[in-house]
């Protein structure tokens, strides 16, 4: 059994959440697309068994994803309108699968931290991983802000 199948999972259902978005808000289609790509590309390193820049990736996008959901107002409108008795059944769709996204979110840093505190805390490799995933990262959400931030809702 590999020892990160429980993040090649979680990172599985972030893709099936942010495909089910791609569907409920036409209007968001490409930036759900778009965030999908960062958890794909874990799905294909955890395959390539490129573990460690997994783990380390997988940790940094959680954190970075969850501090932009909560900066634009995105969970916070998300747990307002889950308990919102007039809202159409569409808006609780979406706001449930972005709590439940983040809900991944903070499952794949937890797992990522203790596969790579089991693994890798201790060989000398942490500085270097965590400078290079931090710049593949801070490239990836970046272009993502550029290119969509009149787009996002609060921004």
């Amino acid at each position: 059994m590999k020892p990160y199948r429980d993040i090649a999972a979680i990172a599985g259902a972030q893709v099936v959440c942010f495909l089910l978005l791609t569907n409920l808000e036409p209007a968001f289609f490409l930036i759900h697309l778009y965030q999908s790509i960062l958890y794909i590309a874990i799905l294909v390193m955890l395959f390539y068994m490129e573990d460690r820049w997994a783990y380390m990736i997988g940790m940094l996008a959680s954190v970075v994803w969850l501090a932009m959901a909560y900066s634009t107002g995105i969970l916070g409108s998300s747990l307002q309108l889950l308990f919102d008795r007039g809202a159409n059944l569409s808006a609780t769709l979406v706001s449930s699968i972005a709590l439940i996204t983040a809900l991944f979110a903070v499952s794949m840093f937890a797992l990522c931290a203790r596969h790579w505190q089991k693994e890798y805390w201790g060989l000398g490799k942490t500085r270097n991983t965590f400078l290079v995933s931090l710049g593949v990262v801070g490239v990836y959400y970046g272009l993502l802000i550029a290119l969509f931030w009149g787009m996002i809702p609060n921004a």
